[in-house]
């Protein structure tokens, strides 16, 4: 199906959106890590250049649960009965968003780490 429209195009994208929220529980969890961790450098007033590495990273592991809910649909569509490479297809799938959120966790120590310290041995 093709947007006819450039609201039409915005409309698809937040239905895709709606349905990984409503369908995809990891999500939910990464949302809620997210929104913890905007807190927190709300808190310790982080600069600029980290309020940018730390939304790229987190738009980094949203984009790669996106991408693995997507990869499932279109695994389950092309296979709908059980096939070894449907499997692995889903499980690297999984293991790109693993990638990332491990990859998130060393970011966030290096953005958090120094003022947690601080404040730890004040």
């Amino acid at each position: 199906m093709r947007a006819r429209t450039l609201w039409e195009s915005f409309g698809f994208a937040f239905a895709g959106l709606r349905y990984a929220w409503r369908t995809q529980r990891n999500l939910r969890i990464h949302a809620a890590i997210a929104a913890a961790v905007a807190v927190l450098a709300m808190l310790f007033r982080f600069d600029a250049l980290r309020w940018a590495i730390l939304i790229l990273t987190i738009a980094m592991v949203w984009a790669a649960e996106l991408l693995n809910t997507a990869l499932e649909a279109i695994v389950d569509l092309a296979s709908p009965s059980p096939h070894p490479l449907a499997r692995i297809a889903k499980d690297v799938s999984a293991g790109m968003v693993m990638l990332c959120a491990m990859a998130s966790i060393l970011i966030g120590l290096a953005l958090f780490g120094p003022p947690l310290w601080a404040l730890v041995t004040r």
